[in-house]
């Protein structure tokens, strides 16, 4: 529950390279675990949640950021498309309208889920991709040794080494780049 170790690491360093400015968080609600079809929970639950920040609070700067299973569910929350030949669950009805792509200032990934890794754990899951109007904002952080994210990696521990590594610093600072 949370945002987990590595979401606190990168909101805190955010929050601390931005005095004086407010940075709220939000925890998607989905049960992140290695049965990947509950991540369109989390897709319909972070697509929804981004809808009505950016219809309520049109001058709030939105922030979108995950690890692992959770990288991948913001990234699909960014796609262009819905794959084809791929059925939406339901309470999700497609990509979220450009016009929110305004309000969304930067995407931090981490350890997102490569092709070949989410084959391995849920055969049909379609690609995970960075939409064309979020791929200019968006840091996609893969430590080389990672598993997850990388199809040469080969160290489980790499996985898990992303505070360790500084890369919740590094994704903070290209954050504030763009926050403007």
């Amino acid at each position: 529950a949370g945002v987990g170790n590595v979401g606190r690491a990168f909101v805190d360093s955010l929050r601390a390279k931005v005095p004086g400015k407010s940075v709220a968080e939000y925890a998607v609600n989905y049960p992140a675990s290695l049965d990947f079809a509950t991540a369109a929970d989390g897709v319909i639950d972070a697509s929804n949640t981004v809808r009505a920040t950016a219809a309520t609070c049109p001058n709030t700067k939105i922030v979108l950021g995950g690890y692992s299973q959770g990288a991948a569910v913001a990234a699909y929350i960014t796609a262009d498309a819905v794959p084809q030949g791929f059925a939406l669950p339901p309470g999700l009805s497609g990509p979220m309208p450009a016009d929110v792509t305004d309000h969304v200032a930067a995407v931090a990934l981490f350890g997102k889920p490569s092709s070949g890794f989410l084959q391995m754990i849920y055969t049909g899951a379609p690609a995970i991709t960075v939409g064309s109007r979020y791929v200019g904002k968006t840091d996609d952080l893969c430590i080389p040794e990672d598993p997850v994210c990388s199809p040469n990696g080969n160290d489980q521990a790499a996985h898990t080494s992303y505070v360790d590594r500084g890369l919740t610093d590094q994704a903070a600072d290209y954050v504030v780049g763009h926050l403007g």
